[in-house]
């Protein structure tokens, strides 16, 4: 089993910035790859940042440029830094933890809202 909490989520300013946080606990944090979801109202949840298993990382084109997913694997956290927010971005963050595919991630956290006004 793993454990996931985002912490971060809030009400900020378009252009602003924001950081996200994932605390992974339960079994070894390196037996997954880590990786941002978020979902608007009334849309689908989908996949913004994750890692490979490469190490290499994956962005969805909507927020290249703008967003980098991070982490320390001392402390079994992964981060996304938000910069350049726009009202479009506003949505519950969610982080997950897969083996094999982000069609099915193993693990999910309970989100973070994350609203960007104009």
């Amino acid at each position: 089993q793993v454990q996931l909490v985002e912490s971060g989520g809030g009400l900020v300013q378009a252009g602003g910035s924001r950081r996200l946080s994932c605390a992974a606990s339960g079994r070894t944090f390196s037996s997954y790859v880590m990786g941002w979801f978020r979902q608007a109202p009334g849309k689908e949840r989908n996949l913004v940042a994750a890692f490979n298993w490469s190490g290499s990382t994956y962005y969805a084109d909507s927020v290249k440029g703008r967003f980098t997913i991070s982490r320390d694997n001392a402390k079994n956290t992964v981060y996304l830094q938000m910069n350049s927010l726009k009202p479009e971005d506003t949505a519950v963050y969610y982080c997950a933890a897969r083996q094999t595919s982000w069609v099915r991630p193993d693990y999910w956290g309970q989100g973070t809202q994350v609203t960007v006004s104009s």
